[in-house]
């Protein structure tokens, strides 16, 4: 029987992490490299060397491409280095403060950078992730499961993407592709700035999650192990809920 250890061993395996520049996707993209993948990220900037004043950035010993997935024709046109994919993570995401997803213009950004896309990587990696019989992990959000007062299209777009999860995850399976997906709670990353670092809106926060701590790259990181894993190989088309507890109540 192979142990839990040689289970989450990926040497000689290739993964993709859309999004793997910073915050949660490049803790994703760490943890693989770890495990002896090849690893390969997708971020906005020019180059990896861009990042270097991103404190939530490490990309020595990962592959890095510059593309805005925002518009699918970026995505349509990428040269993908490979030929078969064993992980595809897409962890790509923005939000809209100051009610700009109110407006149809900052709705359709959100969710061209949130939904739509995953569809367009999806789509591009099929054929690479068919020849592995791969893995997708789509990270969404907790915010699919209740609403966001003054985030219509985040919440649309996460919504969205736990459907998509769901969908592809039956439709894929007859071509050996598993899809499952992870909805992360309250993590420290750019995108929930505007709670980390307000002291009060924090000290609230926490006192909505029973674990007392806000989440952490790396906690994803371990549930997207699992995911892609052959520890999860009777999952399909789910979506777990990793938030400390934050919506039990």
């Amino acid at each position: 029987m192979t142990t839990p250890a040689g289970l989450l061993d990926f040497n000689g395996r290739t993964v993709l992490v859309v999004g793997g520049s910073s915050g949660i996707g490049n803790g994703i993209a760490n943890a693989f490299l770890e495990r002896g993948a090849r690893v390969h990220v997708w971020g906005t900037r020019p180059n990896a060397a861009a990042y270097a004043d991103a404190p939530d950035s490490h990309l020595a010993g990962i592959g890095y491409s510059q593309v805005d997935v925002s518009d699918s024709r970026n995505v349509e046109a990428v040269s993908l280095p490979f030929e078969s994919l064993d992980v595809l993570v897409q962890c790509q995401g923005t939000v809209l403060y100051e009610r700009q997803e109110f407006k149809t213009p900052g709705f359709r950004q959100v969710l061209d950078v949130n939904l739509t896309s995953l569809m367009a990587c999806a789509d591009r990696c099929f054929a690479a992730l068919q020849a592995a019989r791969g893995a997708m992990i789509v990270v969404s959000s907790a915010a699919a499961f209740h609403s966001t007062r003054g985030n219509p299209a985040y919440n649309a777009s996460k919504t969205g993407a736990f459907g998509l999860t769901r969908t592809l995850g039956e439709a894929w399976a007859e071509h050996g592709i598993r899809v499952n997906g992870i909805a992360p709670g309250l993590v420290d990353t750019k995108l929930t700035r505007v709670t980390t670092s307000s002291p009060k809106r924090l000290e609230g926060a926490l006192r909505r999650i029973p674990l007392g701590r806000l989440g952490t790259p790396e906690d994803m990181a371990h549930v997207a192990l699992f995911l892609a894993s052959p520890m999860s190989s009777y999952m399909l088309g789910q979506t777990l809920l990793v938030d400390g507890g934050m919506l039990l109540a």
